[in-house]
């Protein structure tokens, strides 16, 4: 009598998760989330975490306009990942460069946190209360612009550094004020910090501003299959439009802008803006699409800004014609 095997099942589980991390207390804080949630999820597996210094880590005290911006936290992660020293990364989405090198992939892009910035100051409540000449220190270029857009009579003070340092420079240096991203400051416990909480239409966010990248090897099955439960179908939309914005202006921290998708049932809103590096002149606009013309919607509207003057300010500050 003949007898019928069953085809073996290949188990697609990984022996083990090395996650690749900066080591700020905000990246270990975020790549700690995802370590404990992958090993609720599977307690078999061991996760650990790696810590690997990237260029962005050692040039601290240089605006990150000057020296590239974009891919400065993760270039040295990627490689790792690449060369299988780890088999998946944790990044802040808004650190990655619009183009993924080949090889690698968005395996997830969990729930996104909070996407506002956040007003810190010792001495106001609100960034209306600041007076005239007034100083407020951020790091952000796409911070800075909005700030002088809103309050051309403040003074904006470059600045770098962990929340720490900033804070402590706030009263070193004299400023009125602090701008930080929300979301880094919750997961880091300090939520209750901010004197206020910008929203979108006093501060549009960063390209993927509160959204986490778990960046994986494209021929890493057993991982992409693994994290493949953290990924958030809103998320993943609204960041979608935001990226491919992004990367019709091939942008990075050198250029001034800021974009936020929000995805409401089967609707999908998204804002974004380009602005001169001074704040005076700038553009901003909204479509509105299906969830599935995330990619399409956020390209259209990069092409909508350039053909209002943006493309003349990147012209300038790339200065080539664009």
């Amino acid at each position: 009598m003949q007898t019928h095997r069953k085809p073996k099942t290949e188990n697609r589980k990984p022996s083990f998760i090395r996650i690749g991390t900066r080591g700020s207390a905000l990246a270990l804080a975020q790549a700690g989330l995802v370590q404990k949630t992958l090993q609720d999820r599977y307690p078999d597996i061991p996760v650990e975490l790696v810590i690997i210094k990237t260029t962005g880590d050692k040039l601290k005290d240089v605006p990150l306009a000057q020296v590239g911006g974009k891919g400065l936290f993760i270039k040295e992660i990627e490689e790792a990942l690449l060369a299988g020293e780890v088999n998946l990364a944790v990044h802040s989405l808004k650190d990655m460069p619009a183009e993924i090198p080949d090889g690698l992939m968005l395996g997830a892009v969990p729930l996104r946190e909070d996407c506002r910035d956040a007003f810190l100051s010792n001495r106001y409540g609100s960034l209306s209360e600041i007076p005239s000449g007034g100083r407020i220190g951020t790091g952000s270029l796409r911070r800075r612009v909005q700030l002088l857009h809103l309050r051309p009579d403040i003074e904006v003070v470059p600045l770098r550094g962990n929340v720490d340092t900033r804070l402590k420079k706030m009263e070193t240096l004299g400023l009125d004020g602090l701008i930080l991203a929300a979301a880094g400051l919750k997961r880091l416990g300090l939520g209750n910090l901010p004197k206020a909480f910008l929203s979108e239409t006093e501060m549009l966010p960063a390209v993927g501003q509160g959204a986490l990248a778990l960046e994986v090897r494209v021929d890493d099955a057993a991982v992409r299959e693994a994290i493949a439960f953290l990924d958030d179908p809103a998320t993943r939309v609204a960041t979608t439009a935001e990226r491919a914005f992004l990367a019709r202006l091939e942008g990075g921290c050198m250029v001034p802008v800021a974009a936020l998708g929000q995805v409401a049932g089967d609707a999908l809103t998204f804002t974004a803006l380009i602005s001169d590096l001074e704040g005076k002149n700038l553009i901003k606009d909204t479509l509105h699409g299906a969830p599935e013309e995330a990619a399409s919607l956020g390209a259209r509207l990069a092409d909508m800004l350039l053909n209002r003057g943006g493309r003349e300010i990147l012209s300038e500050i790339y200065g080539r014609p664009f």
